[in-house]
């Protein structure tokens, strides 16, 4: 290796370390996030829960509901994940100075090129599929006042971004074929090139040391397009190729119309249904302890799967497609929901940043700043958004969290829903009835 090469090298490393160095504080910065919420144990039934994730997660069952739409982000998916095999090589060779240095593998090696190459064509038509889609046809999940502004512009980010990237593949392989067909240095003829022998000829009539450093100018745009995308994980959507993993295997694996209960009321109302219980035993509260609040305002009162939810979030607008209440005009978008839980997450996140690690209050919550009460209540507990959701997202248990507040901490339920209770409390049913009149239709 010449001094060049020394330096290249040195300057990939950095490169390499910085890139990783930033992914992995932005990581730790998700994982404290999310840890802000209460706890609860998903350890039960691993079996199932390993399966849900290999089925939902990995062979994204869920997604082909929609053939179109499924098949090509599987497309997509297999594309940005496979492709990426060969970032192993980049960063050998950029560490040592070597070039495609598992060309040693022979037929082996010039399989995956080549099947590389035909997935990356595939990607760029699959997403421009979905660039038409959202920017042309504008389906009608696409343009939902919930992304108006920065979200509508990261997913057509995220697109071009992989057109970016899968065309500079091509165009690295490209210039890297010519060189070999021309015999120059240790381009020696290694690979399969499907695709960008097509694209070969383009450099035709270019001087040697032009195609070289094109091809070096591709490589290198290739590895930091890489680098840099995997950065912007964090600030976008697309989060979830990492957390979808993570955020199946810790879902619900209760029957999706079992809501849980809050287990300090269900042991009151135990003591109270026990003849024989005294409820003078029980030790003394710690009378120096802050008492639990009764289901959710802001972020850190909800548990950390839900947190995890938020984060995972695709934005996609499938849970908002099914949702009756916003079929039928009503406010709610289930989406709206996970977006507005995952801002103000990252709102008290910076909050901590800011303040050396602890949350100074800011008199801001996730209830009333960020999703109303007209909301919350307009929502039919239909689970059709648990049910469409591609990753196993369930905006339906924030929102009961957070009705659970307005209900028991601020007596703020609609007056129907008062009535109802009220009549339950008095006439054992919902109706306003007494038991003894109950049977009176049948004299009618």
């Amino acid at each position: 290796m010449n001094i060049y090469s020394y330096l290249e090298s040195i300057f990939f490393a950095i490169l390499l370390v910085a890139g990783f160095g930033y992914f992995t504080i932005n990581v730790k910065k998700i994982l404290r996030n999310i840890k802000l919420g209460k706890d609860i144990d998903r350890s039960d039934n691993p079996s199932a829960r390993w399966k849900n994730m290999a089925m939902i997660a990995l062979g994204q069952s869920k997604m082909v509901k929609r053939p179109v739409a499924g098949i090509l982000h599987i497309v997509v998916y297999a594309g940005f994940i496979i492709i990426n095999l060969e970032l192993l090589e980049i960063i050998i060779d950029g560490l040592f100075g070597t070039h495609r240095v598992f060309s040693f593998l022979g037929s082996f090696y010039n399989f995956l090129i080549g099947s590389f190459e035909i997935l990356a064509l595939l990607v760029l038509v699959a997403v421009l599929v979905f660039w038409t889609r959202r920017n042309i046809v504008r389906l009608k999940r696409f343009i939902s006042p919930d992304l108006n502004g920065s979200p509508k512009k990261d997913a057509n980010i995220i697109l071009y971004i992989e057109v970016v990237l899968m065309s500079l593949f091509l165009l690295m392989n490209a210039s890297d074929f010519w060189l070999q067909q021309a015999g120059i240095g240790h381009y020696t003829s290694v690979g399969s090139f499907p695709v960008s022998h097509f694209i070969s000829p383009f450099f035709n009539g270019m001087n040697e040391s032009a195609v070289m450093m094109l091809e070096r100018t591709f490589w290198w745009l290739h590895i930091i397009g890489i680098l840099m995308f995997m950065n912007y994980l964090y600030f976008s959507k697309h989060l979830h190729i990492l957390l979808a993993f993570p955020n199946t295997y810790y879902a619900d694996l209760n029957a999706k119309g079992k809501l849980d209960n809050l287990e300090s009321v269900t042991n009151e109302v135990k003591l109270m249904m026990d003849p024989n219980a005294d409820p003078f035993a029980a030790p003394p509260a710690d009378a120096s302890a802050v008492p639990s609040k009764f289901g959710a305002s802001d972020v850190m009162d909800l548990n950390w799967v839900q947190l995890l939810n938020a984060y995972t979030c695709t934005e996609c607008g499938r849970c908002t497609s099914v949702c009756p209440a916003n079929q039928t005009g009503k406010k709610l978008s289930p989406r709206k929901i996970m977006m507005d839980t995952r801002d103000r997450l990252e709102e008290v996140g910076r909050n901590i940043d800011k303040n050396k690690g602890v949350f100074i209050p800011d008199n801001v919550s996730l209830l009333n700043d960020y999703i109303t009460t007209e909301e919350l209540w307009a929502c039919t507990s239909c689970n059709a958004c648990v049910e469409e959701c591609p990753v196993n997202i369930s905006p339906l248990s924030i929102i009961i969290d957070m009705r659970r507040y307005l209900v028991m901490e601020q007596s703020a339920a609609p007056q129907s829903l008062n009535a109802m209770m009220a009549n339950i409390e008095n006439n054992g049913a919902p109706w306003q009835y007494n038991q003894m009149d109950r049977l009176n239709w049948k004299e009618e």
